[in-house]
């Protein structure tokens, strides 16, 4: 039986439990996501950080519900931890232990330091990132992390969240500038060394704002996890959102579920922004939830997943039970085709590693059918393959998986997609590399293949019959002036009839 990890965060705005099944050393999903809007800080910023009743009241409710699913689920470990809201409250520690009473759960109240902390480990380990300053705005707090060469340096939690300055000062309708200086008055503390041209965007206020981006510019992807904009293009956009009456946010993209912190959450993301020196934000789909799991997961691991690992691939062969015996022999041949094509300047080296990702990939598709098995794992991978890549790491993936076998690529998919994919030129070289590489090893049980290159001509050599693959090569779409030549030794034995 799988492990199950239930992760439950309380936050000042909302609580949330997700419940993750590893399904290997390095391999796990999320097989269960509730949220509720508890709001347990409302009104304790006004009452000196005394939880009030109408907050505590939701959450004991919601986290009753929370402990239901759980069991359903059969969960084997569950870890709960609480944010600013219950280690600013006086009254804080004395909830935890009511709530221990009534519904046997632990609760772990973590400093900002920590939160930070779990945010960036979620983040590098789920990002494709080296360098960057993560950003987690609260309810309460305001939550960053300093990261250089793939390390976690430093930490710093500011008392900036969303709820804070809602009943500080949007409630009251105070001036936007005394909301602006209470801001800069707190980011003064931040240390000198908390600067870096990229933001990483975690938690509510940075994938609301980057939803919303998306929409305006009608990004041709639909995911959030990996997205990315320049800190300089949206601006104005920010101001826009933080001055606006609540009624004109629908028009500025925002969906009506985050009206009532949106405003202020822009304000303190931009004043960030700023503070940092960020020219670029990167937005993390995975935050505190995530880098709790990941602590656990991965604590005989130094935290990290190794280098050679995507979670994401390993998870996605884990589910479907598909890792197939010709994927090593098809990455070797896919790197040698590559390095031919790369030395002649006809494609650029980053491309190496999504075509690898690509056939590790591919066994997915036979596993609800093989008929049509490249189109199964094209949606496979538009929907799971999630984390260390780009949005044209994934795009390119997932569009190698769907035409390889025959066609280069598919027009109107190309027109859909060209913003976040590779020339037309370059795009057909690396499907035509693919496809070479798939049906050479699906259809012969040669390891080992000789590949040449002159002028545009591909040459194949075997040492044995290539009588199969050479039907199925003869199938596939070749990009405009490449050749493709197969020399195998075709040995008949003698017979009499």
């Amino acid at each position: 039986m799988s492990e199950t990890t239930a992760i439950i965060d309380i936050g000042s705005n909302s609580a949330r439990l997700v419940i993750y099944e590893a399904s290997s050393q390095y391999g796990f999903h999320l097989i269960c996501e509730k949220k509720s809007k508890v709001r347990i800080g409302e009104g304790a910023y006004e009452k000196d950080g005394y939880l009030q009743p109408i907050g505590i009241n939701r959450a004991y409710f919601a986290l009753r519900e929370f402990i239901n699913t759980i069991k359903l689920y059969s969960v084997t470990k569950t870890i709960c931890v609480a944010t600013s809201a219950l280690r600013d409250a006086p009254n804080g520690s004395e909830f935890t232990k009511w709530i221990k009473k009534e519904l046997q759960l632990d609760i772990k109240i973590i400093d900002g330091k920590q939160e930070a902390r779990f945010g960036a480990v979620a983040a590098l380990n789920l990002l494709q990132i080296e360098d960057g300053i993560t950003i987690d705005i609260g309810g309460g707090s305001s939550d960053l992390a300093l990261i250089k060469n793939s390390q976690i340096v430093d930490t710093y939690s500011i008392n900036i969240g969303t709820v804070r300055l809602k009943e500080l000062f949007f409630d009251k309708n105070r001036p936007l500038q005394e909301a602006k200086d209470f801001i800069k008055q707190e980011l003064e503390k931040l240390p000198s060394s908390f600067r870096d041209k990229q933001a990483i965007g975690i938690g509510g206020t940075a994938r609301t704002l980057a939803k919303a981006i998306m929409k305006k510019e009608e990004y041709p992807l639909d995911k959030l996890h990996a997205f990315s904009y320049k800190v300089k293009a949206q601006s104005e956009y920010f101001s826009n959102i933080a001055l606006a009456n609540k009624s004109l946010l629908r028009y500025l993209y925002i969906s009506k579920a985050r009206f009532d912190t949106i405003r202020e959450g822009t304000l303190i993301f931009q004043e960030i922004l700023n503070s940092i020196g960020a020219k670029r934000v990167i937005t993390s789909g995975v935050g505190v939830r995530e880098g709790v799991f990941l602590n656990d997961f991965l604590k005989d691991s130094d935290f990290r997943f190794p280098k050679d690992i995507n979670p994401s691939i390993i998870s996605i062969l884990d589910r479907f039970k598909t890792h197939s015996i010709h994927t090593e022999r098809a990455k070797n041949s896919v790197e040698s085709i590559f390095r031919l094509f790369h030395k002649r300047d006809k494609i650029k080296k980053r491309y190496l590693k999504t075509l690898i990702d690509a056939v590790e990939i591919t066994p997915i598709g036979y596993t609800f059918n093989i008929y049509k098995s490249y189109q199964h794992a094209f949606y496979a991978t538009m929907q799971e393959f999630n984390y260390r890549v780009t949005h044209k790491e994934i795009i390119l993936t997932a569009l190698l998986l769907r035409f390889g076998g025959k066609g280069l690529y598919d027009k109107e998919i190309y027109k859909q997609y060209k913003r976040l994919l590779p020339s037309k030129k370059e795009l057909e070289i690396l499907s035509f590399i693919y496809s070479i590489s798939i049906s050479l090893h699906e259809n012969s049980s040669i390891k080992e293949f000789e590949f040449s290159l002159e002028k545009d001509n591909l040459t194949i050599k075997a040492d044995n019959s290539l009588y199969l693959a050479k039907e199925k090569l003869k199938e596939i779409e070749r990009p405009p002036h490449i050749k493709l030549e197969i020399i195998d030794k075709q040995v008949l034995p003698e017979y009499h009839f």
